[in-house]
């Protein structure tokens, strides 16, 4: 096997990844080897890309970006013993130590020391990605490897729907990006009455309602919480999906619940978030949910029984899959808005060990 791979760098503080060799990452008695054939574009990683305040203030390069991936398994260290060589995998992003309070009590996707790939420890934008035994997901035969590459993004709205308790209540999505669009259908199958969909994007809310949606809005709509409250018997929506980290979502989102609905928060501010917190929450008698990733694996058993159920179809919200040299390119539909979802291509000769 080769003693160096290619992979999207982040090389110091700036704006931009650079193509290069590094070397091939060393697996411990425990670790899995994993050739990557896939890999899935996050809001996290344009957030990298960019260079922006929440980047600047997490990451420390020089970094392998990258955490939505799959791949066929290249090495086991000696102590695997559930994982074989040329099995196809994707793998749970958050490395966890197993041993802390919330590791023990069935939180470890909050982990007290937790370290995500591709934003703590080097990610899956390489041709290779080392990673535990205990973090690899096998893929069973009837999910495409598209689908498997993004089976972390998936989660997260899996995650965010099952936490919120969406079953025969109304919902407001907030932010309809690829999790947040990928949310729709699996309220539905969760048993959502009624799904509203809030976005920036005229385009994206068409595809809110193709997978989905009741209603569909854009976010600069005119009294647009009295909309949802119309909607809802004049009381407001039971359940706030917010996926964007707007500030200004997050604000409407709240605003357009009922008092004692539940809001479910997945996206990530790049900012401070300045809230009137007694109006919006405190008097409201709202219960409010922060989400973090995937819980440890009960959310992965559920996404994969929501995709092969054929109830949540991923592949509607790839728009794009591009060589992985094409990166600039991917980030750049990003940045414009042009993508939902993009994944890289790493599959080819240049991949094999």
């Amino acid at each position: 096997m080769a003693s160096s791979m290619k992979a999207l760098v982040k090389p110091g503080p700036g704006p931009g990844f650079r193509l290069t060799e590094v070397p091939l990452p060393a697996i411990g008695p425990s670790d899995v080897l994993i050739r990557v054939e896939k890999a899935g574009l996050c809001g996290t990683d344009h957030h990298i890309y960019a260079w922006d305040g929440w980047a600047q203030q997490r990451i420390k390069p020089p970094l392998v970006a990258g955490h939505e991936f799959m791949g066929t398994v290249a090495a086991v260290g000696d102590a695997v013993r559930s994982i074989r060589i040329g099995e196809r995998v994707s793998a749970e992003g958050h490395i966890v130590d197993l041993t802390c309070l919330l590791c023990r009590i069935g939180q470890a996707h909050i982990c007290e020391r937790v370290e995500i790939i591709g934003v703590d420890r080097d990610g899956a934008f390489a041709e290779y990605i080392a990673i535990p035994e205990y973090n690899v997901w096998r893929l069973d035969a009837a999910i495409a490897d598209e689908v498997g590459a993004i089976l972390d993004p998936l989660g997260n709205a899996v995650h965010t729907v099952m936490a919120a308790g969406v079953s025969v209540k109304s919902v407001v999505i907030t932010g309809v990006g690829s999790i947040g669009l990928m949310a729709i259908p699996v309220a539905r199958a969760a048993g959502a009455t009624s799904v509203y969909a809030v976005d920036v994007n005229p385009a994206k809310l068409e595809i809110a309602q193709r997978l989905g949606a009741d209603a569909a809005f854009l976010a600069q709509q005119p009294d647009l919480a009295a909309e949802i409250k119309r909607r809802t018997r004049g009381d407001g929506a039971d359940v706030l999906l917010e996926m964007s980290g707007s500030a200004a979502a997050i604000d409407f989102g709240l605003a357009a619940l009922r008092n004692g609905g539940t809001a479910a928060l997945l996206g990530i501010p790049a900012d401070t978030v300045n809230l009137n917190l007694a109006e919006r929450i405190i008097f409201k008698g709202l219960t409010v949910l922060g989400i973090n990733g995937r819980r440890m694996f009960e959310t992965w058993y559920q996404t994969e029984a929501l995709v092969k159920s054929g109830r949540v179809d991923p592949r509607s919200i790839i728009t794009h899959v591009l060589p992985y040299t094409a990166f600039d390119r991917a980030f750049e539909l990003m940045a414009q808005g042009h993508a939902i979802k993009i994944v890289l291509d790493f599959k080819g000769d240049g991949a094999k060990p």
